[in-house]
């Protein structure tokens, strides 16, 4: 039997149109099973006693680490399961650090919407902001997706 996907159709979108996602807490294998993924071990991520002496104080979460869990958060909320054909463009401003412990959201709003030349697609620009539990903003950006279209 075939699938039932949630995800809406780049006609579903309208311009305005506001999703928050469920909330993940950072964790310490987190960061350990990053820095083995990306290769990684910058010591203000790794090293507790280099990092109690940084700006930060402690071990901080790799912005792409917070960025790949977004993603997940983005997906947990199905409004593109099954419709999303790409991620065209990500651009993402880190603005304050994510702690072992800290607990991420996601808040994204459909700023755009553009046709593109086949008619089966389109491309959904979303303002993305990345919350800590406290709801501070702690990066902030824009993505671009490719979603079909209903036929």
């Amino acid at each position: 039997m075939p699938s039932k996907f949630r995800g809406k159709y780049f006609q579903d979108f309208s311009i305005g149109d506001e999703f928050h996602t469920p909330s993940r807490t950072i964790t310490e294998a987190d960061i350990v099973n990053w820095s083995y993924l990306s290769g990684d071990w910058n010591p203000v991520h790794t090293d507790e006693e280099f990092a109690k002496k940084s700006e930060f104080g402690t071990r901080i979460a790799h912005g792409p680490l917070s960025l790949g869990i977004a993603t997940g958060l983005m997906d947990r909320i199905g409004i593109i399961e099954g419709t999303a054909l790409a991620l065209l463009t990500l651009t993402q401003k880190f603005m304050a650090p994510v702690n072992i412990g800290d607990t991420i959201s996601l808040k994204m709003t459909v700023s755009q919407k553009k046709e593109t030349r086949k008619e089966d697609r389109g491309i959904v620009t979303f303002n993305v902001n990345i919350l800590n539990q406290n709801g501070q903003i702690v990066s902030e950006g824009t993505w671009d997706l490719l979603i079909a279209s209903k036929q």
